[in-house]
Formats: structure tokens, sequence, C-alpha cells
């Protein structure tokens, strides 16, 4: 999901709400735990009901919220025991954002206030491979931020850095950067191995 216009707009509400520059936020908000957002600049706050309060406001917000284009058809080509959902959101905000999309609940779904960690540490996308029963150099991450693209790498797995979020030159720490999720193929060989091909 593009969810950028809804996230943007809840972090500069919340920041006019507090009285901190909401540029200040914007710049570590996307990729990164609500939780861990408001801890970093907010440390007088009750940052457990903030995370409750924020994610609430932005399942709601469903203004500019869209599919990315390619990932609805990505996802039916990929055996449903064989991908998951690794998000730095709530499950809350996860399965709103899901459903407003019609896309279908992943079998794995790792979300940000069910790890102890979040990104860019490894571990949501550990979980993710633990639960998948993969091993992590298996994996293949796709991300559309810096700290996303550091917990897929710190976790020994290839990076696909899908350019939404942040432009492509902020993405050139992954292993290869794309415009739309329609440029990745994905095949299953007699073995039952994925091969992923970027076009």
């Amino acid at each position: 999901m593009d969810s950028t216009r809804s996230v943007e707009r809840q972090w500069r509400l919340w920041a006019a709400e507090i009285g901190i520059d909401p540029e200040r936020v914007l710049e570590i908000a996307h990729g990164r735990r609500t939780l861990e957002v408001v801890k970093l600049l907010a440390p007088d706050m009750d940052a457990e009901a903030e995370v409750v309060r924020l994610e609430a406001r932005e399942a709601e917000d469903t203004d500019g919220v869209l599919v990315m284009p390619g990932a609805a058809e990505l996802v039916m080509t990929i055996p449903s025991e064989r991908w998951g959902v690794v998000t730095s959101g709530t499950r809350h905000l996860a399965t709103s954002r899901l459903k407003l999309a019609k896309l279908p609940n992943p079998k794995i779904l790792v979300c940000g206030d069910e790890v102890f960690h979040g990104k860019p540490h490894p571990e949501p996308y550990l979980k993710g491979a633990r639960m998948l029963n993969v091993d992590p150099q298996e994996c293949l991450v796709i991300e559309d931020a810096p700290a996303g693209i550091a917990s897929g790498h710190a976790g020994g797995m290839r990076v696909i850095a899908l350019a939404s979020t942040y432009a492509s030159q902020e993405l050139q720490d992954a292993d290869a950067v794309i415009l739309d999720l329609s440029q990745i193929a994905v095949r299953l060989d007699p073995d039952f191995r994925l091969s992923v091909r970027v076009e």
C-alpha cells in the first residue's frame, strides 16, 4: 500500500499538536515504528498511548491511500505459504490497510507491535523468515524506506527497493531499485523453488 499521504498528514498534525517541527518528524518517521518515533522526539510523553492515538487516526485516514501498482498481481504469482508482510505499523493499521486494498490477508504478518526491536533492527524480518520456515539468506525483501533496507540487510537478506516513499537516490543501499512492482517477475520451478527476476 502507498499510504505516504496519510502517514505524512497524521505526523504533521501530531507535530503541530505537540509543538515540534513536522519536517523533523518526517525525516525519521517513514519505515520506523510509531513507538520509536514518539520516544525519540517526545520522550516525556506516554509513547504507548500516543501509538494507539496516532495509528487509530491513520487507519481512519484513507484519503490518497492507494494499492501499489502491480502489488495484487505480484502476490497472486507467489504461493500463499511463500510470502508474508513485515510492517512497522501495528496489526490494527496493517489489517485496516489490507482490507481497504482488497488484498489477500497474508498467512504471515509481522507487525511493529509484535516485535521487541523495530526496523532498522533485523528482528522483524528474521521473525518473518522463521514464520515462513525459510533461511534468511533465501529471503527477498521488498522495501520502500532506508530503515527497512537496513533491516533486511542486517538479517542477511537481499533487498529490492521500491521508489515510492523515497526517491531512487535515497534507496541506493538496496540490491536493486525499481519504480513499479510489475518489474518483478516470479517463477516457480519444477522443484518448487521460487526464482525472481527484476526487469
